[in-house]
């Protein structure tokens, strides 16, 4: 009998996952080589700089500094490693948000507006609920509460505008993000919420800590000393899993990737297509609203109330986590902290050597670049297996047709 192994290229995911590994080491390569190249033709620097700094690109979150001698030094770095979990929960949260609108075919790039929507809504009900009356828990709880709502129906807005209107999401959500901005400055601009005490920061608003609220460490702090981590990493990893449940375990993520698929095909088997679209899209506000409640009620991050200036880009950088993801609620974890994990990557450079923290944002615009084309690369892979088989096919041929001869032979014979 022919025995034929399994070929890993094969199986969809296998292709995925390589397709993103490819892209990630790609752009990995590509700031080592900017650092090789600078290091090269730059007077001021040198092929021992520039060493360094293309080993913290690889591994900065594992270094502890410089010794004495000025050689860097390696090892378990709780401070990076646990200001990485912090920075990467918004992403892992964001991520989720691009990535439940692509699984029922809608391109969500309106994060960065729910993000705002659920920024405001969090920070004023943590700071407008006097603590003296109402417990700092509950307090907490409702401004989370009151993010994810806000989220929900902000993203609910190019749901319906795409459901009842055919209007395309793509352009409803870049109009929503820029009304948001400006809505949230408005009510901010003047506010009690402005931190007045400190005149040197006069345009940005109290944190949550200043009313006594904040998210509970969990214990992280004693792993992780010294750093901004808290218990928000655990919510995002614990929704990630809900949202997994959801979209592959339950009749309603069926129905939502059914729409995504064929929206008329979904109409014609029964499926309330225009009110899975909205609850789509509300489901992807209130994870990006989730995001900032999680960033902004730690307790030691400030927001910088003048948002008419730029959009966020946690809510952006949602796009690439969930692309090299594909879309996968858990891969969205791991990638989340990968691109996390380039933001500490960025600021050892700076610390640590004559480089800057702008090579990884080289590097991940190269990954976003690359993640974009992943299912051209996967196309490459697909055909890279195809010859790997028809080889292996055409090799083995001679003797396995020989012995099926001879077993068909022996088979008719004692027939």
């Amino acid at each position: 009998m022919k025995r034929r192994g399994t070929n890993l290229l094969e199986r969809e995911g296998a292709r995925s996952v390589l397709a993103s590994v490819i892209s990630i080491v790609i752009g990995m390569l590509v700031g080592s080589l900017l650092i090789l190249a600078m290091g090269l033709f730059n007077s001021g620097l040198s092929l021992a700089s520039a060493w360094d700094g293309i080993r913290l690109v690889f591994g900065g979150l594992f270094s502890t500094g410089r010794s004495a001698s000025g050689t860097l030094t390696w090892g378990f770095n709780p401070t990076s490693i646990g200001n990485m979990l912090f920075r990467a929960t918004p992403l892992i949260m964001t991520g989720l948000s691009v990535a439940v609108a692509f699984k029922t075919g809608l391109f969500n790039i309106g994060a960065p507006g729910q993000y705002l929507m659920g920024t405001a809504a969090s920070l004023m009900i943590a700071l407008g609920i006097p603590t003296e009356t109402v417990p700092a828990g509950l307090v907490w709880l409702l401004a989370f509460l009151g993010g994810a709502l806000a989220g929900a129906l902000w993203g609910a807005i190019p749901g319906m505008l795409k459901a009842f209107l055919n209007i395309n999401e793509v352009l409803a959500c870049i109009m929503t993000n820029w009304i948001a901005a400006n809505l949230v400055t408005w009510a901010f601009d003047g506010s009690q919420y402005r931190n007045l005490v400190e005149n040197t920061k006069s345009a940005y608003i109290y944190k949550t800590s200043y009313n006594g609220v904040a998210t509970s460490k969990l214990g992280l702090d004693l792993i992780f000393p010294n750093s901004q981590v808290n218990g928000g990493i655990i919510i995002a990893i614990v929704l990630a899993v809900l949202v997994y449940i959801l979209m592959t375990k339950t009749t309603l993520g069926y129905e939502l990737k059914a729409c995504g698929s064929n929206r008329h095909a979904a109409r014609y088997a029964g499926i309330n297509d225009k009110r899975n679209i909205v609850l789509s899209m509300a489901i992807a506000g209130a994870l990006s609203g989730i995001a900032a409640s999680l960033y902004y009620l730690s307790g030691n991050t400030e927001f910088f109330w003048s948002t008419y200036q730029s959009l966020p880009a946690t809510g952006f950088n949602g796009i690439p986590v969930a692309l090299l993801a594909v879309n996968h609620p858990i891969g969205v974890i791991f990638t989340g902290c990968f691109m996390s994990m380039l933001d500490i990557v960025g600021l050892q450079l700076t610390n640590l050597t004559a480089y800057n923290e702008y090579i990884t944002d080289v590097i991940i615009s190269v990954i976003v670049y690359l993640s974009a084309f992943s299912l051209v690369i996967k196309m490459l892979l697909t055909k890279r297996s195809k010859r790997n088989r028809t080889a292996a096919g055409t090799t083995e041929s001679a003797p396995e047709k020989a012995a099926d001869a001879v077993h068909t032979e022996k088979g008719g014979e004692s027939a």
